[in-house]
């Protein structure tokens, strides 16, 4: 016999839902910062982004995971670099193109920690 409760919504808090998105929670619309959203409606953003949603993955400010990911390096590697705060897209472009010293040393311990994990991996 088929059970007669409905089916409860999931949701979750603002600040998950924009960690989920990859954006920065402070950068998003007054409304979606209020509210609670629902699993299909993060399904519904992620599958047809609104305007705001699609500029601010596109130009930013981006939280530090995106930003860390952008220039290739670790979030511990960021704070190392002196970046605490969130960056747009042209600001990541403007430090690629710079290309300080921190930027390519966080860089190279980067890819040498991805080598161990691969090797690691692999055994």
């Amino acid at each position: 016999m088929p059970s007669s409760k409905p089916k409860t919504v999931q949701t979750m808090k603002p600040e998950t839902a924009a960690k989920k998105l990859g954006v920065l929670l402070s950068a998003t619309p007054a409304e979606f910062q209020s509210g609670v959203v629902s699993r299909d409606e993060l399904n519904a953003l992620q599958a047809t982004p609104p305007a705001w949603l699609a500029d601010l993955r596109r130009n930013g400010p981006h939280p530090k995971q995106v930003v860390a990911a952008k220039l290739g390096v670790s979030i511990s590697g960021l704070a190392r670099g002196g970046i605490t705060e969130p960056l747009t897209t042209d600001e990541i472009n403007a430090l690629k193109a710079e290309n300080p010293a921190w930027l390519e040393r966080e860089r190279s311990v980067q890819a040498e920690t991805r080598k161990e994990a691969l090797r690691l991996k692999q055994r």
